[in-house]
C-alpha cells in the first residue's frame, strides 16, 4: 500500500497505547493534507476516523434516527492540543444541552420551571463513537471497503463492519475523504433492518480557538438545580456474593460501580461490558422480600432488555446488542454458595 505525501497512522503503532499521543500524531499528519483514499487499508481509514473525531475542531448538525424518533443535534467541538471541549444542543423539542470536557459530561435539561443539571461519566458520542485502540474491534469484527458516496455534501469512503458471530450488530460507516472524520454511522440487525442511523447533514472545520461558545444557552429566568447524584459506595468485588464467569466471546468488563439509588433500600451494582464498540450494562440488586418479577426479554428500537431473577437477586441487562448476548451475560453471573 502506498499513500501519497504523508505517513499513515498505521505506521504509528507506538502511539496506540496513548490516546493523547495518537491525537497529537494526527494533528501533525493533517498538516500534510492527509486523505483517506479508497485504496487505503480499511482499518487505517477507520483508525483515522477514530482519531479525527477527537483531534479536529469542527461544527455541524447531525441527525440521529431510530424506529421511535428522529432528532437533530448541533455539535461544536474543539481540541486545543491537550484538551477536548464539546457542546451538543438538541434542536428539536426542549432545548436540552450537553457540555463535555474530556471525560466529564454536564447535561442541562429544562424541567417545568427549573433547569436540572446532571453530571455523568463520559460516554462516546457521535462522531467519536469509535475507540482510539481498535484491537478489540478487530478481534470481533471483519472490515471491508465499499464505494465512495456523498454525505452532507462531502465525499465519503463507505466501510462495512461485519460481526464474526451473532453476538453483535453490523455497522456501516462513511468516512470523509478529506478530513478523515466519521460523517455517518448505521447500525443493522441480523435481518439487515435499520436500527439506528446517525449522520451529519452539514459540517465545517472551526477556524477559531476561542471558547466563548462553551456555555449553555438556557433560559436564565429559570432556576438551576443540581440533580442529586446517586451515592457511590466502596466496591470490593472480593466480598461480593457473586462473580461474573464465562462472558460472551469478545466482551470484557470496562467499568464497575456500586450506588445507593433513591427509593432502593439496597445498593445496586452496575457493571459495563464492551467488545470495543458495542456496550452492555448489567445491574445486580437484592430482590425485595415478597417481590415477584417476571422474566422479560424484548427489544425496543436499537436497545434490548433482559430481566431475570437469580438466587434472590434481580438481574437486569441492557444494551445495543442482540438479545442472545444479554442472556449470555446475565447467565454469566454466578452466585457463591
Amino acid at each position: 500500500m502506498q499513500v501519497k505525501g504523508w505517513l499513515t497512522l498505521q505506521r504509528l503503532q507506538i502511539f496506540r497505547k496513548s490516546p493523547f499521543l495518537m491525537i497529537l500524531a494526527y494533528c501533525f499528519l493533517v498538516n500534510f493534507n492527509a486523505y483517506a483514499e479508497s485504496n487505503d487499508d480499511p482499518w487505517t481509514v477507520l483508525q483515522k476516523a477514530a482519531v479525527a473525531a477527537r483531534a479536529l475542531s469542527y461544527q455541524g448538525v447531525f441527525v440521529c434516527q431510530t424506529a421511535q424518533q428522529s432528532k437533530s443535534v448541533q455539535i461544536t467541538h474543539h481540541f486545543d492540543g491537550k484538551n477536548e471541549f464539546a457542546r451538543n444542543v438538541l434542536l428539536d423539542g426542549s432545548p436540552r444541552e450537553v457540555l463535555s470536557q474530556g471525560g466529564d459530561l454536564v447535561i442541562y435539561n429544562p424541567k417545568n420551571e427549573k433547569v436540572v443539571i446532571e453530571k455523568r461519566r463520559g460516554q462516546n458520542m457521535f462522531p467519536a463513537i469509535l475507540p482510539i485502540n481498535l484491537e478489540d474491534v478487530k478481534a470481533s469484527y471483519t472490515l471491508r471497503t465499499g464505494g465512495i458516496e456523498r454525505v452532507a455534501g462531502r465525499q465519503a469512503q463507505m466501510l462495512m463492519l461485519e460481526p464474526k458471530d451473532g453476538l453483535r450488530y453490523r455497522y456501516k460507516f462513511w468516512v470523509d475523504t478529506e478530513y478523515g472524520i466519521l460523517l455517518k454511522s448505521v447500525m443493522l440487525n441480523q435481518r439487515d433492518e435499520l436500527l439506528e442511523s446517525i449522520g451529519f447533514n452539514q459540517l465545517s472545520l472551526l477556524n477559531t480557538v476561542a471558547l466563548d461558545w462553551f456555555k449553555p444557552n438556557i433560559d436564565r429566568s429559570k432556576n438551576y438545580v443540581m440533580e442529586q447524584e446517586p451515592l457511590v459506595i466502596a466496591d470490593n468485588n472480593e466480598r461480593a456474593s457473586w462473580i461474573v464467569k464465562g462472558l460472551p466471546a469478545g466482551y470484557h468488563k470496562v467499568d464497575q460501580m456500586t450506588r445507593m439509588v433513591q427509593g432502593k433500600p439496597y445498593p445496586i451494582t452496575h457493571l459495563i461490558f464492551s467488545d470495543g464498540l458495542a456496550s452492555v450494562s448489567l445491574f445486580i440488586e437484592p430482590l425485595l422480600k415478597g417481590a415477584k418479577t417476571n422474566v422479560t426479554l424484548n427489544t425496543s428500537g436499537n436497545t434490548s432488555f433482559y430481566v431475570n431473577v437469580n438466587s434472590g437477586h434481580l438481574i437486569t441487562v441492557m444494551g445495543e446488542v442482540p438479545e442472545a448476548t444479554l442472556v449470555q451475560i446475565a447467565n454469566a453471573v454466578v452466585f457463591r454458595k
